[in-house]
């Protein structure tokens, strides 16, 4: 459905959120927040969901280097089950290999605010991730 998207980077310690607007034009990443256990970062990535409008998830999925899934897609896997029957919404798992590298080079050409070094940056994985969904369906769309 059309409609603004929720992309999440999950990693054991912390999410990272990045959001479409409604016409899925811009992709903005909007913060990463310190996981508390997983009924919190369920309600927490479900109330942040509502109050976007969001109408699909887009989840990082940690392939290997050589394409296979290892452990970190199970942790991910059941999380976006989990995820996906507490909101309701269609959700995509987007290969996130390379993202830490994208976001690096984003910030070095400046599409990206240099973060301080304590910073936290997967909400600007999450934005890279959401990125890469979005050119996916309009590559899909140019091959069909």
């Amino acid at each position: 459905p059309e409609g603004s998207l929720l992309a999440l980077d999950v990693s054991p310690r912390r999410i990272g959120f990045a959001g479409t607007d409604p016409g899925r034009r811009l992709v903005t990443p909007l913060h990463t927040v310190r996981r508390q256990g997983l009924e919190a970062d369920l309600a927490r990535t479900a109330e942040l969901a509502r109050s976007r409008g969001s109408v699909g998830l887009v989840l990082g999925w940690p392939l290997n280097m050589d394409g296979t899934a290892g452990p970190a897609c199970d942790r991910i896997r059941a999380f976006a089950g989990r995820l996906a029957r507490r909101l309701l919404l269609p959700l995509l798992l987007q290969d996130e290999r390379l993202t830490t590298e994208a976001v690096s080079q984003a910030i070095a050409e400046g599409r990206f605010r240099r973060p301080r070094s304590d910073e936290p940056i997967d909400h600007l994985a999450a934005a890279v991730i959401l990125t890469d969904a979005l050119q996916a369906v309009v590559e899909d769309r140019r091959l069909s």
